[in-house]
């Protein structure tokens, strides 16, 4: 069994390296225990410090790709290397490397097919904004999904080969909460590990301010629901209209039965235009439905595919920074630090 630790880092120098010291190399259960850091573009010494702490591969993009792509990147680079079993975790120290055996438990007793390091918000020293707005939007979250007491934001999560093969991330701004439903969709076991976090000095990479990420986040979220579960949408849409189309009726229908019908004809013409948007909110989410099933024939398709074995693939040498696809070169660094250029 193999396990691949894996790191999106973008200018993370002054912390990566203790990130990458502090994972276990020694887990029971897995034979070996690999470091895989998805570089996206930093401009500082983040590969250098990266390299020198011990991490068996670095994965290099030319241009700042995101943190959902250089997630997307760190699955597919995993198991090209043969991980049985991943963990993605951040480079910022945020979390404690320490205790990936207890997030990987569940997942070697296959009692799981995902396993979320929930951080304890509440014991964290974070600024009071970000405490609630983290508070709230797991609340929200938890409620919508029914998986009560998962931290829905955490990056810090353990992932089965077969799991990482079925997730599909189409954000370009984050993937906790996207991942989540759609692991749900495709009715993945997930398993809730509460895992103490640390507190982050530094200004957040990823949430250049409150407002901004909740538009960005609360897009990703939407979209998602109308991607993986339209009818919730459309549904819930489609009853509340027909709910409130139901209320002139009823006032009209109050007025016919005491006489006062003449002049309220407003009553008719609301409730039908209402009732109309309720119908064709509940249309839509039937054709969303139906849509949907050929986008899960299409996942079951993509599955097939990257699960079967590849004949070319080859294991990589020990420190090597790989550009990834798009860019038109890789470099591959040696044992003693040369670094050579080879044609992508």
């Amino acid at each position: 069994m193999k396990l691949i630790v894996t790191i999106p880092a973008l200018n993370e120098e002054p912390t990566i390296a203790g990130v990458i010291r502090e994972i276990p190399r020694r887990i029971p259960g897995f034979d070996s225990v690999e470091v895989l850091v998805i570089d996206d573009g930093s401009t500082d010494a983040t590969v250098q410090q990266a390299l020198r702490a011990g991490a068996d591969y670095v994965v290099s993009n030319r241009v700042t790709r995101g943190l959902a792509t250089s997630f997307k990147t760190a699955l597919q680079e995993a198991l090209a290397r043969g991980a049985d079993i991943i963990v993605n975790t951040d480079a910022d120290n945020h979390y404690d490397q320490s205790r990936i055996p207890e997030l990987v438990a569940p997942l070697l007793t296959n009692e799981a097919d995902i396993t979320i390091g929930s951080r304890l918000i509440d014991e964290l020293p974070m600024k009071a904004a970000n405490k609630y707005g983290n508070k709230v939007a797991n609340y929200i979250m938890q409620h919508a999904l029914g998986i009560p007491g998962v931290d829905v934001s955490t990056g810090f999560r353990g992932y089965t080969a077969e799991a990482a093969m079925k997730l599909n991330v189409l954000s370009d701004h984050t993937y906790t909460h996207e991942t989540l439903i759609n692991a749900l969709d495709q009715r993945m076991r997930i398993v809730n590990v509460p895992i103490a976090a640390r507190h982050v000095e530094r200004p957040s990479r990823l949430i250049k301010s409150i407002a901004s990420h909740v538009v960005r986040a609360g897009g990703v979220i939407l979209r998602s629901f109308l991607l993986y579960r339209p009818m919730q949408v459309y549904g819930t849409l489609g009853a509340l209209f027909l709910l409130a189309g139901a209320i002139p009726f009823a006032r009209f229908a109050v007025l016919v039965a005491i006489g006062q019908s003449e002049g309220h004809v407003q009553s008719l013409v609301v409730g039908t235009a209402l009732t109309f948007f309720g119908g064709q909110m509940i249309i839509t989410g039937m054709l969303a439905t139906a849509i949907s099933w050929n986008r899960r024939m299409i996942e079951d398709v993509l599955f097939r595919m990257k699960s079967e074995p590849i004949s070319t693939t080859r294991e990589r040498p020990r420190l090597r920074i790989v550009r990834t696809p798009g860019d038109e070169e890789y470099g591959s660094t040696t044992a003693n630090g040369s670094t050579s250029r080879n044609a992508a």
